[in-house]
């Protein structure tokens, strides 16, 4: 019997059966991932070792808009034009956003020398600059190839940020291995997260249903979030200037500059003194 014929057989008539799954025109991957790296060492030439003049930034910015091209094309030639010139005027705002970062966590770690040493050891900045890469991608549309650019960061630093989440200014991950920040997460400006943080969904049990909709929650300006912690649901907000305690299992939304942790008798919440103010009585609100 030849089983390799009859084995091709049924997987070639395996691959005509419909399968909504299946996208018809994917990107290349070898590309993107090139394409990817490229622009990291643009946006970040001057924290990096090798030399460069502005005749040889030009130059790569031109191998980028091939590239970049290239890849739009495969998934819709008609807008890749415009995707290409949108993704290259967008990097003067990426790498505005990325020097916020490096001088958030350069203020905001004593272990931190200098921003070349945060560029080429810190993998917390290395989940930012690919998920801030990904983010401009995912917004013009290419989620698949937004995806490969953030599942690099995953697998390299164990930290899955989801290119859809919105994340705004001095954005600080502080060690960051298990951090997980889902789609629809919004974070604002000033936002520290600690390792093993997760900003996910409730329950994911109606499936592709929930596809569209706000399922993770929204972390205001100015919170940090220490390690392990869990906030899970579309409808939780963590109030600005608020610090979530470590091991935290939060479904609910908590009031501005609150102090938000793990007692003996389970979560509690507490306002922050003002500083020179008396301390609130034990037990202002528990959960």
């Amino acid at each position: 019997m030849n089983y390799p014929s009859e084995v091709a057989e049924k997987l070639y008539a395996s691959f005509q059966e419909e399968d909504e799954g299946r996208k018809p025109s994917l990107p290349d991957v070898s590309l993107a991932l090139s394409f990817l790296s490229q622009t990291k060492e643009v946006l970040l030439l001057d924290y990096l070792p090798q030399p460069f003049t502005k005749d040889s930034l030009s130059s790569r910015l031109v191998r980028i808009e091939d590239m970049a091209f290239s890849l739009f094309e495969a998934t819709d030639p008609a807008t890749a034009r415009e995707k290409t010139d949108s993704f290259l005027s967008s990097l003067p705002d990426v790498r505005r956003l990325l020097f916020g970062s490096l001088k958030a966590i350069l203020n905001g770690d004593p272990a931190a020398s200098s921003f070349s040493e945060i560029v080429l050891c810190y993998p917390g900045f290395e989940a930012i600059l690919n998920y801030r890469i990904a983010h401009v991608v995912y917004q013009l549309g290419d989620k698949v190839l937004a995806r490969i650019f953030s599942e690099a960061a995953h697998r390299d630093t164990g930290i899955d940020i989801n290119p859809g989440a919105t994340i705004g200014r001095n954005f600080f991950i502080d060690h960051g291995t298990g951090i997980v920040i889902g789609e629809t997460a919004s974070i604002g400006n000033d936002v520290k997260l600690y390792q093993g943080v997760t900003l996910g969904a409730k329950s994911l049990a109606k499936g592709r249903m929930l596809s569209g909709l706000k399922r993770h929650p929204t972390v205001e300006d100015g919170c940090t979030i220490y390690s392990n912690a869990s906030i899970l649901g579309g409808t939780t907000v963590i109030g600005a200037s608020t610090t979530v305690g470590a091991n935290v299992y939060l479904t609910s939304s908590v009031p501005p500059r609150s102090i938000v942790y793990l007692g003996n008798s389970g979560i509690r919440i507490i306002p922050k003194v003002e500083e020179g103010a008396p301390l609130p009585e034990d037990g202002r609100k528990e959960k």
